[in-house]
């Protein structure tokens, strides 16, 4: 008889990961950020994360990037085990990226630059156009808004394809119409080739809007996985227009059921810090 067809790994995965760190103030003081997550993004699909202010959402991501090893448990990208940097991965993080002495155009390039890619200029423009700013490719960052910022940051790890795009609360310091904007503009990108993305964000109407599943954290230390919602809603999706939806509405009152008290949780432990 033949054998069974395996399944496709996930793109990537973390299995049983913990990180435990050593206090600032003293040295034999010990603090688990995350404890026994398990969590898989497949090819493709796109997943947000969501927990309380201080869960280690961006910890898991750092896990996620090769950025941190873990102290316990493992990540595996396309099923091999993940040793350093994540080759396969993209991140575009939550505080400013670019090198303001390079213009849009020079930021854009730089990774391509770096692998010794020869037209590299020529798909930074290309990437520029495709985020809407073709013709400012020869501003600097200084010369550009925080929403023009954001999506030279966004072209700027689109374009070296990457398997997996990794994002830190990308759009939390802007207001909510060039947000939008923006949540729009990644699933216009994203719908096109299908990459696997991890999405961590703290907004929970912005995570349900934008992705195919929810992962919720609980409260920390030893934050874990406390819920995994499917988003039902069809794509393709406008995050403006998505939320005034019944089913949107159901599934903000279900996950928001699980993460109320952690973030109540969470809250009580900033005041108290």
């Amino acid at each position: 008889m033949p054998a069974a067809a395996t399944a496709e790994p996930a793109a990537l995965r973390l299995e049983g990961v913990a990180c435990t760190f050593a206090s600032r103030h003293d040295p034999a003081q010990r603090y688990t950020a995350v404890q026994d997550v398990t969590l898989e993004v497949g090819a493709g699909e796109f997943v947000s994360v969501v927990g309380p202010t201080g869960c280690g959402k961006s910890t898991l991501l750092n896990v996620a990037a090769g950025l941190l090893a873990p102290t316990r448990g493992r990540a595996e990208v396309f099923g091999l085990p993940l040793a350093g940097i994540n080759k396969r991965a993209g991140y575009m993080f939550q505080a400013e990226s670019l090198m303001p002495w390079r213009s849009a155009r020079d930021n854009v390039a730089a990774g391509l630059e770096f692998r010794g890619v020869a037209d590299a200029h020529a798909q930074a423009d290309d990437w520029l156009k495709r985020v809407g700013l073709g013709r400012f490719g020869d501003r600097y960052p200084h010369q550009l808004s925080g929403g023009m910022r954001k999506r030279v940051s966004l072209a700027q790890t689109l374009v070296l394809d990457p398997d997996i795009i990794l994002m830190d609360e990308p759009f939390s310091a802007l207001d909510i119409q060039t947000r939008q904007l923006m949540e729009n503009e990644v699933l216009d990108l994203w719908a096109r080739k299908r990459k696997a993305v991890l999405f961590i964000t703290h907004d929970l109407d912005e995570a349900i809007a934008m992705s195919d599943r929810v992962v919720c954290l609980s409260a920390g230390p030893g934050s874990h996985p406390i819920g995994e919602f499917a988003i039902d809603l069809a794509r393709p999706r406008d995050v403006a227009e998505v939320r005034t939806t019944p089913r949107f509405v159901e599934l903000h009152e279900a996950i928001w059921a699980v993460l109320r008290e952690e973030v109540l949780k969470g809250y009580q432990q900033q005041l108290a810090a």
